[in-house]
């Protein structure tokens, strides 16, 4: 790679390392990549092979299998390799945050992301534009992370510096079965690591406009938009509570990949009416305004249609158990489900194929709330759902004080739904 610009990702995973790294490879117009990694064995694994790691990108007809080279980890907690990742952030041009989320920017002391960012920024003996993407899943990850950089910098350390949301529609996971990664011919991140990466070929990522005039970026698939924040919604109450729903049906039919899932008939169809009718009547009533091809009636059923089929696809090998965890955020008052329909009812459509998913989500959750469950919701343990008061108390105690007037709405929509899912399941 001869494009000389210098890339940064802070942690390791697969949306790191499977798209911003990989983009920033493909594009040629990187000579320097740079990651700073906790992960202490990951570290060593990545240097013992030179600097080469492999990904695997799923296509819906096979998977290819890609080999990153000079790829340079860094521990931030090692002093010598805390200089070396200061020393990149000085003279980067492009960053990207890919943490779990959004409250480890400031965690871990002089190690945290937002000190390692304001020292390095601060090194700058000029302003040098750059971009730095935070990829937390948050719809205010960029201002979250700009408010934590200058608790430890002063605003000159910024200057230059654009800071971007982004809405990241890319499914990816990492693979630790050595069984199968073998069954599935997958390329491990090294050869004596025992996981792989894998990532669907999908790489149409929304980001914010870059605020610097005449800024070229070297990772030029992103797409920019004025506005992000409806199509964070989008993300969120379509594709997010659609992939939700169909993993929580799933379970409840004994299925063990989304794969699988889409061989149902059923569920599949529930799905995709929730995803066209519920979500997006919702969403283009809420943004038609906008005059974006996404809110039209046309637009959305392209949208829903086309992520049907990818979270469906074969190769991604995506577990129902790995889509439906952490089921007590989830299953939010404002999240994927019950938020996405709370705002179809404020938009005066009633989502009855979304409250199945809903339902489901419930019922998964109390299945799977045996001993060290590590998602267990509050409220459910020892507890079946034996009657509205029931699903009552549950829903209340997982939502806590963070409801409004349409809350005995939802809980109905959900008790009439667990009365049909009772009927499909005969």
């Amino acid at each position: 790679m001869s494009g000389g610009k210098t890339f940064v990702g802070f942690g390791f995973g697969p949306i790191q390392s499977g798209l911003f790294l990989f983009e920033a490879y493909a594009s040629g117009n990187f000579s320097r990549f740079v990651v700073a990694e906790v992960d202490k064995n990951l570290v060593a694994s990545i240097r013992a092979n030179s600097g080469r790691c492999g990904i695997n990108v799923a296509r819906h007809d096979g998977i290819d299998a890609r080999q990153l080279e000079g790829i340079e980890l860094y521990d931030p907690a090692d002093p010598a390799d805390r200089q070396a990742l200061l020393a990149a952030i000085a003279e980067s041009d492009e960053l990207a945050t890919a943490l779990p989320a959004v409250r480890f920017y400031d965690a871990g002391g002089q190690n945290s992301v937002a000190s390692l960012l304001a020292t390095g920024l601060s090194a700058r003996t000029s302003p040098r534009p750059s971009v730095i993407y935070a990829a937390e899943n948050h719809n205010h990850a960029a201002e979250i992370l700009r408010a934590d950089i200058l608790k430890h910098a002063a605003p000159s350390a910024l200057e230059g510096v654009g800071i971007l949301n982004t809405v990241i529609g890319k499914m990816s996971g990492v693979i630790a079965e050595p069984a199968l990664i073998e069954r599935m011919g997958l390329a491990p991140l090294t050869p004596d690591l025992g996981r792989a990466v894998l990532v669907e070929q999908f790489n149409h990522i929304l980001i914010s406009r870059v605020p610097l005039p005449g800024f070229r970026r070297g990772i030029e698939v992103f797409v920019e938009k004025d506005d992000l924040l409806p199509f964070e919604e989008a993300k969120l109450y379509g594709h997010n509570a659609i992939h939700a729903m169909i993993a929580y049906l799933a379970d409840l039919r004994g299925l063990d990949t989304i794969a699988a899932a889409g061989g149902d008939q059923w569920i599949m169809e529930q799905a995709r009416r929730a995803f066209i009718d519920e979500s997006g009547g919702a969403m283009i009533r809420r943004h038609a305004r906008l005059g974006d091809p996404l809110f039209t009636e046309a637009g959305y059923r392209n949208y829903a249609e086309d992520l049907l089929e990818r979270m469906i696809n074969p190769n991604l090998n995506d577990l129902v158990e790995r889509v439906g965890r952490d089921h007590a955020r989830k299953l939010a008052y404002d999240d994927r489900l019950f938020g996405t329909m709370n705002l179809t009812l404020g938009q005066g459509i009633e989502p009855r194929r979304l409250a199945l998913g809903a339902a489901a989500g419930v019922l998964s959750m109390i299945k799977r709330q045996g001993p060290g469950t590590r998602d267990r919701g509050p409220g459910t343990r020892d507890q079946g759902v034996g009657s509205r008061d029931a699903l009552r108390s549950i829903l209340l105690n997982l939502w806590g004080n963070k409801t409004d007037s349409n809350r005995d709405r939802l809980i109905d929509l959900t008790w009439e739904a667990m009365q049909a899912l009772k009927q499909t399941s005969r």
